[in-house]
């Protein structure tokens, strides 16, 4: 039996259905804007993407872990 997701990534399932588009979509548009901060990353996606703080920050903190310069 596997653990339950814990963290930042057990808001994916929810972003995938609120927002219609797989993370990795997500992963993908903020590569384009890699070289920022922390919130600065964050308030682009609820900028240009309408996606709400936890969820952007969820998304941030994982992009982040998972692609370092």
């Amino acid at each position: 039996m596997s653990e339950p997701v814990k963290g930042p990534k057990s808001y994916f399932p929810s972003i995938e259905t609120k927002y219609g588009k797989p993370i990795e979509h997500w992963m993908e548009q903020l590569k384009t804007v890699a070289g920022e901060k922390h919130l600065e990353l964050v308030g682009w996606l609820k900028a240009e993407h309408g996606i709400g703080h936890g969820h952007a920050n969820a998304l941030v903190h994982v992009f982040r872990a998972e692609h370092q310069d």
